[in-house]
């Protein structure tokens, strides 16, 4: 069964060389039940508002399979909400999510795939070092992106809450043929 593994919120933000001056990327996981609303998860923020947030990018889900991956491929543990993820799930493809597909989270929240992450410099500086010279080629080339999430319905959640696919489009795209069309 889905689950989520962490819910997770901004740890504070950092100096970043973008146009918009900081990041929100270092994100880390919250304890206990957290209020997740129609903007997104309660005590996060998001530096570039232009790029991040807002309804149709209230919350951000990335897959542990995912995660696991990358740490493979970086060497190094990738905690949850390093990828700058709200939400950590294991046991759903997230990046096969059909656009459109509702998933219910724990016994309220409910919300609905609504885009790709499309990978940015930022992204790139946060991962630092050697790795980050081409990695927004390489995160978008290995199709591991994650999705952006609406929330229908507002509520909480916690670590181990199970994530149920609710309904799903039938022939909507999945949210890796929308980043590659």
């Amino acid at each position: 069964m889905p689950r989520l593994v962490a819910v997770c919120a901004v740890r504070e933000l950092h100096p970043d060389a973008g146009s918009v001056g900081v990041t929100a990327i270092d994100k880390r996981a919250l304890d206990g039940a957290v209020r997740v609303g129609k903007l997104g998860v309660r005590a996060d923020v998001q530096a570039s508002r232009k790029h991040h947030g807002g309804p149709d990018k209230a919350v951000y889900a990335y897959a542990a399979e995912d995660a696991a991956f990358w740490e493979g491929e970086l060497g190094r543990e990738l905690h949850p909400g390093w990828f700058g993820e709200n939400l950590r799930v294991e046991g759903i493809d997230v990046n096969n999510a059909r656009v459109g597909e509702v998933w219910r989270i724990g016994d309220t929240v409910e919300v609905e795939v609504t885009m790709p992450r499309t990978p940015c410099a930022t992204f790139a500086r946060w991962v630092g070092g050697a790795a980050a010279r081409g990695w927004v080629k390489r995160f978008s080339d290995e199709g591991r992106l994650g999705a952006y999430l609406r929330v229908r319905r507002a509520g909480e959640v916690r670590a181990g809450d199970a994530v149920e696919v609710v309904s799903s489009p039938e022939g909507a795209p999945t949210v890796l043929e929308v980043y590659r069309s």
